[in-house]
């Protein structure tokens, strides 16, 4: 489940028409199923939004050690994260999905005072200290133009007694910034980052084929008589339709003097035909003659060696599952993880209102009375509830790989909270079979 800082930058930039599918998340859809984060301990979460534009959100951990942290968040514009009891739980952690096609970003209307323009940049402040541990963070994220957005980011922590002598014996402090640039035109998006403990440089960049979102017909190019584009999103014969991105990334380290790079590409199949809201919180059934929501993802390392591929599909309405198959072409190593979640639903009800019925200030005939029969045979269904669409209350996700790691966990809502329930194991370890096992409380409302 999403920290609640997390879940309110996810919301800022859905609010300011922010994307969010950069090379350095390519691998999303698998990494939410494969690489889910177990509970540690006892855990609670505590967040209040006093006014649309403030929020506080506090942690505290319990079990096995006593600590917690305090939070800060101010964003430019109104937010409402909801409360924990009404918001979608779709949206409150990552799950495997079928994102809409890329579009370019739109910045927010410009607004103008006696001839002077009076609107500002869109920007989030979040700041988070712990205690006791005194470690601190803090996020600056700005919208500079429509298609750019910067972000600084900085940790200042405490550390023990360095290996240089100190005076008095004060313990050396561990702190970074870190900067970070994306550019979004839509069919190419770009990021650059440093961080300056390491003086780390590095880029990605990701490209899109296929349409962009509101380009309905733009890529029906012809190239000759009956000739078309490779990347017209056509299904191959016996295939999937849908489309690619493919991108790369390298990073440099001058302190370090060391370098790295990696390509990677992503298919993924077209989003159903239904709403983006039916298909997102409700995914349709599938049936013979659709296509299962599918991804597949493969990345490569030239300097390490290293090999990933990724495979994930809707099998049914609330079951997906995804294996990934790791291998190092240097030492030979290799890892197979397999993984799926379900979804759990219940059916919901609403009463129904009341049929009105028609009134005239005509005199209408008397109608013959009607035998007596009784109630028990003429009874009619209850007109008072109406089934809606099923309620999604929970998921179960589970991992297992080669390594003899197993992890489960639960995520569900318990009335007005949310639960998180997670066990670690080891089957390779007769002596220690559970590695972990950890619960997360969190509550947050909203004041209108």
């Amino acid at each position: 489940m999403y920290p609640f800082a997390a879940y309110v930058l996810r919301k800022y930039h859905e609010l300011t028409g922010w994307n969010e599918d950069f090379y350095s998340k390519l691998t999303r859809s698998s990494t939410a199923i494969l690489d889910f984060d177990v509970p540690h301990g006892v855990n609670f979460a505590i967040s209040k939004s006093p006014t649309p534009l403030f929020k506080t959100t506090y942690t505290l951990q319990a079990l096995p050690t006593l600590h917690g942290s305090l939070g800060y968040i101010f964003t430019s514009c109104p937010l409402d994260v909801g409360d924990s009891h009404v918001v979608p739980f779709e949206d409150l952690l990552g799950r495997f999905k079928i994102y809409g096609p890329p579009k370019r970003p739109e910045g927010k209307e410009e607004e103008w005072l006696a001839g002077q323009r009076v609107d500002t940049r869109d920007y989030l402040l979040y700041g988070r200290m712990y205690v006791p541990a005194q470690r601190i963070e803090a996020l600056y994220s700005i919208r500079i133009s429509p298609t750019l957005q910067g972000t600084i980011a900085a940790i200042s922590e405490p550390g023990r007694f360095g290996t240089r002598p100190q005076r008095y014996g004060a313990p050396t402090t561990r702190s970074n910034l870190m900067f970070g640039l994306e550019h979004d035109i839509g069919r190419w998006c770009t990021e650059y980052s440093y961080s300056a403990e390491d003086g780390m440089w590095g880029a990605r960049v990701l490209h899109h084929f296929g349409r962009l979102a509101g380009e309905a017909g733009s890529d029906k190019w012809v190239l000759g008589e009956g000739e078309k584009r490779v990347d017209e999103e056509d299904p191959m014969p016996g295939g999937l339709r849908g489309r690619f991105s493919a991108g790369a990334e390298v990073y440099f380290s001058a302190k370090e003097k060391s370098a790295g790079v990696s390509a990677g590409v992503r298919f993924t199949t077209l989003p159903d035909a239904a709403p983006p809201s039916l298909t997102q919180t409700h995914p349709p059934p599938l049936t013979s003659s659709s296509q299962p929501p599918t991804t597949i993802t493969a990345t490569f390392n030239p300097i390490v060696g290293q090999f990933s591929g990724a495979y994930a599909a809707r099998v049914s309405r609330d079951i997906t599952l995804c294996s990934r198959y790791d291998f190092n072409m240097y030492s030979y190593e290799t890892d197979w993880t397999m993984g799926a979640e379900w979804w759990m639903r219940r059916s919901k009800a609403r009463p129904l209102a009341p049929v009105p019925v028609p009134t005239s200030s005509h005199a209408v005939a008397p109608t013959p009375p009607t035998p007596q029969v009784p109630a028990q045979i003429l009874a009619p269904p209850n007109p008072a509830t109406e089934v809606e669409e099923d309620e999604i209350q929970g998921v179960v996700k589970a991992r297992i790989g080669t390594d003899a790691s197993v992890s489960l966990m639960w995520e569900g809502r318990l009335r007005n909270t949310l639960i998180s329930l997670g066990v670690l194991s080891n089957l390779a370890s007769p002596a220690k079979p559970i590695v972990n096992i950890g619960v997360e409380l969190a509550y947050f409302s909203f004041d209108q």
